[in-house]
């Protein structure tokens, strides 16, 4: 952290990929450090890191939640780290979880919208209608799963690391 230690004052949080840090600062601005490739280089988004009050990070890639409940990603372009193609649905999140190599937010309305490798939890279409509700999103490795308010679970993600319920099974906790 040697090149950006004389910015890192007044740190808040951190989080870490599998090669890069990220903090953000009592201003709620955010510095990036490590891997280029795993989201230690911000340079691209550093204009729209402003008003940050939470980040999570995938093994390559960081997310942060704005004040205003958007959000800025950056890092591996593949694996979570460019959510521009869902970026008009960003709004009003509450909460964001990671895979390995996607990302799933929580909406302040309940649905959730995913961005990330597509076999690891950044395709969500499957399930999608299903997705009302939720309360609680976790991540295995490789998939998520959602709590519904009824206290039913929703998975989607890679089968073999708990993203797969047999069609007409569900889950009730």
């Amino acid at each position: 952290s040697s090149a950006v230690q004389d910015q890192l004052r007044d740190v808040c949080q951190v989080q870490a990929t599998a090669l890069a840090f990220a903090a953000i600062l009592r201003d709620g601005s955010v510095i990036a450090w490590g891997s280029s490739d795993h989201g230690g280089d911000s340079s691209s988004v550093q204009g729209q890191l402003r008003s940050v009050q939470k980040l999570q990070a995938a093994r390559n890639a960081f997310a942060a939640i704005r004040e205003d409940g958007s959000v800025v990603a950056w890092g591996d372009p593949e694996n979570g780290g460019d959510c521009s193609g869902v970026q008009d649905q960003l709004r009003r999140v509450k909460q964001v979880q990671a895979t390995l190599y996607a990302f799933a937010a929580i909406l302040d309305d309940g649905s959730v919208v995913t961005w990330g490798n597509p076999a690891h939890g950044g395709d969500s279409s499957a399930v999608k209608g299903q997705l009302k509700n939720v309360q609680q999103v976790q991540a295995t490795s490789l998939a998520f799963a959602a709590v519904l308010k009824d206290g039913s679970v929703v998975t989607w993600g890679n089968h073999t690391a708990g993203g797969y319920l047999p069609e007409g099974q569900h889950l009730f906790l």
